[in-house]
């Protein structure tokens, strides 16, 4: 039976997204049952294919991911693919009416992926936050208003400042990894091999500038979309405030934590606040 079939794609997007981010897989939890899937099948296609570009090393990286944007298409086209997170994907599509432009737009970052490593002006970070980051945030929206043209339309800005916010407390976190791994600069007009203080308060401040306007429209979604953004939203904020507290040299040479007990915490004291109405 096909409905098998796609519970079994729905698990597997389920657990990669718990495999590969044990805080948004927690966050995503906090969303309601009748989401909650959709969340974890767009999680699923936007982690493999930055699986691809981040870490095939041993392998034809450019064929591989020309090869799972050809299947990608097939799934959309024939809203079936044998790929379950592919196939599960295509469901969310659908469903919900996602734009194609966002997915087209975050398969050019990938791909961006493959070939770039440096961004060396705002045009081009901007552009690759916008495809790597941004999209996904208006996909996640797209299910969140359940396809209201007009409720999207309001929250947009916010869930592309909260997306883009997302991204670059990653970049920031994992800057040892992206620049000795992948020998990627992300930042631009900043010197990672010399960061200081002044450098690094300049992105925690474009990172600031980006939650509040976030945040703003986070009080605005629905009950089952809410509290689960506010805590993925608690999360990140948290961890760029460890960031803002640990010297440039660290953060160079070591790969910022927020430890469990912290999330749950967090997770607490957001569901007192998501109670109390104060998102």
């Amino acid at each position: 039976m096909k409905a098998i079939f796609d519970h079994v794609s729905y698990q597997c997007s389920k657990l990669v997204t718990e495999s590969y981010s044990t805080s948004f897989a927690l966050a995503t939890k906090m969303l309601g049952s009748a989401i909650r899937s959709d969340i974890y099948n767009i999680y699923g296609f936007v982690r493999f294919a930055d699986e691809i570009v981040d870490t095939f090393h041993d392998y034809d990286k450019v064929n591989l991911f020309k090869k799972f944007e050809r299947e990608l298409n097939d799934a959309i086209l024939d809203r079936i693919s044998l790929n379950p997170i592919l196939n599960s994907f295509q469901h969310t599509y659908h469903k919900y009416g996602i734009s194609r432009d966002l997915v087209d737009a975050f398969m050019n970052s990938m791909r961006m992926d493959l070939h770039k490593a440096v961004y060396r002006t705002d045009e081009e970070y901007k552009a690759y936050i916008y495809g790597s980051a941004d999209v996904v945030g208006l996909m996640c929206l797209t299910v969140f208003v359940k396809g209201d043209r007009q409720q999207y339309e309001t929250l947009k800005h916010s869930a592309m400042s909260l997306g883009s916010a997302f991204q670059k407390v990653n970049f920031l976190r994992d800057l040892k990894a992206d620049f000795e791994d992948l020998n990627r600069s992300y930042f631009p007009n900043t010197n990672l091999m010399e960061l200081d203080e002044v450098s690094k308060k300049r992105i925690v401040d474009e990172i600031k500038a980006d939650f509040a306007l976030g945040y703003s429209g986070i009080g605005q979604l629905s009950d089952d979309a809410k509290f689960g953004v506010y805590t993925a939203y608690r999360y990140y904020h948290k961890l760029l405030k460890k960031l803002q507290k640990t010297p440039p040299l660290e953060i160079k040479n070591a790969r910022i934590r927020v430890p469990n007990y912290e999330k749950f915490g967090l997770l607490a004291q957001s569901y007192v606040n998501y109670k109390l109405n104060l998102v």
